[in-house]
């Protein structure tokens, strides 16, 4: 694709980079065929072609965003299937990073939107704070049909029915590996999951510490920043990202570390993008350093001898959805799969695997409509292979497809701990009334 960027505009690095991003287009179209949002509204312009075209106009002649563009920037979900599919290899993440950076410091969005997103950003990368709101959540849901804004309702209509007390082990402290410790590795807790699922972790840190690796909750980690980062928030993503550099600088240059593990895709995309994002700032050496340990859980442990046992329940069908940061944003496909076919269960696939489930961060809260379109076609493919269980490694994937299913789901991790000796996963087991129960290890 042509660009016109003067040489003044092409001083901004962000600016230089999407003007290469751009000039990589050959407008092939090929992207279409696996946007989300394409085939749910059938523009255009809510394809990654139509949005590159909008995005390139809008820097281009350096304007003020309008609420056409603005509309169809925000309808993107990022899931970045684009990227898989792009024969030509353009990097859309970074460009519509770009673009929503650029928006958000020149487009004055309506007040009310405006209050939605400042409190979204306020909330759901402070555990205790989300904690406090998913208890208003849980008061308020039986009032959800009275709410004018379609997307309180859909706040409301997303908050789990139980909160799980408060996980010590989510605490900044070190976990001994089991064994002779063949690795030490820092473990991301995150800060929406602390509140929604303490499971994850838990089974998490069980299973590293029996496959020979010290687990260490570094102090003063916390939220990646990445439901900020889609927002176009970047003086608040970037100073999450940050805290998070320097706590994990601080491992790696006192007892050393081999991985940085994270086991949310969504975040494990974003911390191994800290290098491009901090590339102009005092902090790019430590960034570089921090993306280049970052590895999603399941591919640290396809380089573990993991000590699996005869599974509880031989024959078990997992239904295996990939989410789209992990299979798109990081490009890891077959190891979640490999990793659970190891440890004995059934593994199948749904239709159109490629495709989002509409959860997306923030999306299924400022996009309600268009993401229970892409829920409801994600469960019903799902569902149609009749699995004893759902896995995913994200959960924002978890939650989504969890709100709308009777099938248990789970994170991979979980099945895989249960494998290994670890405590047969509570979504299999626990009575979806009973009282979430305080997380030990095992």
């Amino acid at each position: 694709m042509q660009t016109t960027f003067t040489p003044e505009q092409l001083q901004d690095p962000d600016t230089q980079r999407s003007n290469d991003i751009l000039r990589a287009c050959v407008h092939c179209g090929f992207c279409t065929a696996t946007c989300p949002t394409y085939q749910v509204l059938g523009d255009e312009l809510d394809s990654p072609r139509g949005r590159i075209y909008l995005i390139k106009d809008m820097l281009e002649n350096d304007r003020d965003p309008d609420p056409k563009t603005v509309q169809h920037i925000d309808r993107c979900l990022s899931c970045l299937a684009c990227m898989t599919t792009c024969p030509s290899g353009v990097h859309y993440m970074h460009l519509v990073d770009h673009a929503r950076s650029y928006i958000e410091e020149r487009y004055k969005r309506p007040l009310g939107e405006r209050a939605l997103r400042w409190m979204l950003a306020r909330i759901l990368p402070y555990p205790t704070r989300f904690r406090l709101a998913l208890l208003g959540a849980k008061i308020g849901r039986p009032f959800a049909r009275l709410m004018p804004d379609a997307r309180l309702r859909a706040m409301l209509k997303m908050a789990p029915k139980t909160i799980p007390p408060v996980s010590r082990n989510d605490d900044p402290q070190s976990f001994p590996a089991q064994g002779k410790p063949l690795r030490r590795v820092a473990l991301m807790t995150g800060c929406a999951q602390k509140a929604l699922n303490t499971d994850i972790n838990d089974a998490t840190i069980r299973l590293l510490t029996r496959a020979g690796c010290e687990v260490v909750v570094a102090e003063d980690a916390g939220c990646c920043g990445a439901l900020t980062h889609h927002m176009g928030k970047t003086d608040e993503s970037h100073a999450h990202a940050a805290r998070n550099i320097r706590a994990w600088r601080a491992e790696m240059d006192g007892g050393g570390l081999d991985a940085i593990v994270i086991n949310t895709s969504g975040c494990g995309t974003t911390v191994k993008d800290y290098g491009h994002m901090f590339r102009n700032d005092p902090l790019a050496e430590d960034a570089a350093r921090v993306s280049a340990l970052a590895k999603d859980v399941t591919e640290l442990l396809a380089e573990l001898d993991l000590p699996f046992v005869e599974p509880a329940e031989q024959g078990m069908v997992v239904a295996y959805h990939a989410a789209c940061s992990l299979q798109h944003g990081q490009q890891i496909k077959a190891t979640p799969k490999t990793l659970l076919k190891q440890a004995g269960f059934t593994v199948v696939e749904p239709a159109d695997s490629h495709l989002c489930c509409g959860s997306a961060g923030t999306y299924n809260l400022m996009q309600p409509e268009i993401s229970a379109k892409l829920k409801k076609r994600k469960i019903k493919t799902l569902e149609a292979k009749s699995p004893d269980v759902i896995a995913a490694g994200n959960i924002g994937c978890m939650m989504q497809i969890g709100s709308g299913t009777g099938v248990p789901v789970v994170h991979s991790v979980e099945l895989l701990d249960w494998a290994c000796g670890g405590p047969k996963p509570p979504a299999l087991s626990r009575d979806p009334d009973a009282p979430a129960q305080v997380p030990r290890l095992r």
